[in-house]
């Protein structure tokens, strides 16, 4: 099932599978990348209840070990659809026999698309509904067109960040966080985008000072995007069309952990009844700066 949302100048589409966002349109130019295989078959999955890979395969929990793929299962599941409009669209994922094979946890989560004719919203709430503490950790990782609109120069674009983000980011050996730091390639705000900056994987700030960004070719129409979430990655495989753009709640297992679920980093841990909120939204400012 896709649901397709309309406001303004914008579309969207969305499908049950993995609650997964499948188009975002502006003035009917597709911002979102649109999943060829060739380069990677996915277009904005979301990750739960790990982000990245883990150690060995398996969640270790206590004694116990549950075999977890990287990402998570959320991605490739289908979700209920609680509601849906014209313009908005609900939907729901909770633990069933299938996810305590590898997820030990009752848990809800809850995905909401709003779209207005100034954007999308894409707000997820998990909630703890069982007695015992819930540990997680959540992120959204949607790939737009890079060029992000036909006719425009690919080493142009960049992106622009709210605040300064000059921290060392984490950077990856293999699927695992890696003990070392890279320099931030970020000056004055600004990151040049360029093929090589992804020769070794992903750009990762585990604490990302930011809470939006702007990504286009400077001066012309860009995507603007803001985030509620305390880390962001930025990812591409070098030469392909596409550019990720990802808040995330937690990281990766590092190089050698073999500790418990709970000890990853960037791990929450939700009281029962307790509950936790991530949001994304995008949208086009028509005129450059």
């Amino acid at each position: 099932m896709t649901l397709q949302l309309h406001a303004g100048p914008y579309g969207a589409s969305v499908s049950h599978h993995g609650a997964e966002l499948q188009s975002f349109t502006w003035e009917g130019h597709e911002l979102l990348w649109n999943g060829d295989p060739a380069w990677w078959g996915r277009r904005a999955p979301l990750l739960f209840p790990v982000v990245g890979s883990v150690a060995g395969g398996h969640l270790r929990v206590g004694e116990a070990r549950f075999p977890m793929p990287k990402h998570g299962f959320a991605r490739d599941r289908a979700w209920e659809v609680v509601d849906a409009t014209a313009s908005q669209a609900l939907l729901r994922l909770e633990d069933d026999e299938g996810t305590r094979a590898h997820y030990p946890f009752a848990f809800e989560l809850t995905l909401r698309f709003t779209l207005k004719p100034s954007g999308l919203r894409m707000e997820a709430v998990l909630r703890n509904p069982g007695a015992e503490p819930l540990p997680a950790q959540f992120g959204f990782h949607p790939a737009f067109r890079w060029p992000l609109l036909a006719g425009q120069a690919r080493e142009a674009h960049a992106l622009v960040f709210d605040e300064g983000e000059p921290d060392a980011l984490r950077q990856l050996a293999g699927d695992f966080i890696a003990h070392g730091r890279r320099p931030s390639p970020v000056v004055a705000r600004t990151l040049a985008l360029k093929d090589d900056l992804f020769t070794a994987d992903a750009l990762i700030w585990d604490t990302v000072r930011s809470r939006g960004a702007r990504y286009g070719v400077p001066g012309e129409p860009r995507l603007r995007v803001r985030w509620e979430a305390p880390s962001f990655a930025c990812w591409t495989k070098p030469g392909a069309p596409f550019l990720c753009l990802e808040p995330w709640q937690g990281l990766a297992d590092e190089v050698g952990f073999t500790g418990d679920f709970t000890d990853r980093p960037g791990v929450l841990s939700l009281a029962p009844g307790a509950s936790a909120a991530w949001s994304m939204a995008l949208g086009m400012e028509a005129t450059g700066g």
